[in-house]
């Protein structure tokens, strides 16, 4: 892989961080309680949400480029 690769990899990964950290800097109460009502979530339910969010995304990088 290329350094411009793991650049714009590395990219990602820092607005991801970013962007997860908006909620619990702004709404600290409303992030803890939404991170209890996922925690009863069951496994398979939680796996397909995690299987679309991944598809979602992998679509949006390809109508992007």
């Amino acid at each position: 892989m290329s350094s411009g690769l793991w650049r714009e990899l590395l990219i990602g990964f820092c607005l991801m961080l970013v962007l997860e950290g908006v909620l619990p800097f702004l709404y600290p109460q409303r992030w803890r309680r939404m991170v209890q009502r996922l925690s009863l979530i069951n496994d398979v339910t939680l796996r397909i949400f995690g299987l679309l969010s991944m598809l979602a995304g992998v679509a949006l990088l390809y109508w992007i480029n």
